[in-house]
């Protein structure tokens, strides 16, 4: 049992040794790019608006580490923050006075927009936690306009570098 482990992880490290050697100019390049378009995503947006960056950072995640995922597409991206800012929003507005009752709506809104966007079919899993962020933080223009402009700065970058950009995963 104990060489089984060892040797499983022998292998794992090697493949991936081979992929890295392989691919290491994508990862150099592809993580520059992300840090490169998130930098210019975080001077747009206010440090208010950390719950929903959160998100943000896992779509770019998404967006330059499996560029042909179903989930890094311009309209899933987009579509799926967008479900994430309506429900996140609506749920804000539901009155929870303890600590319990605001998890019941956080849950909600998350849930509610998993249903949304599988409805609609653009499921982009880092919206879940842009529901959240709303939910938590409360709708606000703000809030919107740093939603909207972060999925398609992501969403213009991903269909500009698309061609340039290797899966990493």
């Amino acid at each position: 049992m104990h060489f089984d482990l060892w040797d499983s992880a022998r292998r794992r490290l090697y493949r991936i040794r081979r992929g890295f050697s392989r691919l290491w100019l994508h990862y150099l390049y592809q993580s520059l790019l992300a840090t490169i378009v998130v930098f210019v995503i975080l001077i747009l947006l206010r440090m208010e608006h950390a719950v929903v960056i959160a998100s943000i950072g896992a779509t770019a995640f998404i967006v330059f580490t499996m560029p042909r995922n179903i989930t890094a597409a311009p309209r899933r991206v987009i579509g799926g923050h967008i479900a994430g800012l309506i429900c996140g929003s609506a749920f804000a507005f539901v009155p929870h006075t303890t600590t319990f009752t605001a998890i019941i709506v956080y849950s909600l809104a998350v849930g509610t927009t998993i249903f949304l966007m599988v409805a609609l079919d653009v499921e982009h899993p880092p919206a879940g936690g842009t529901a959240l962020g709303v939910a938590i933080t409360g709708f606000s223009a703000s809030v919107m306009l740093a939603v909207l402009t972060s999925s398609i700065v992501l969403s213009l970058a991903h269909r500009f570098c698309k061609r340039y950009l290797k899966d990493l995963t």
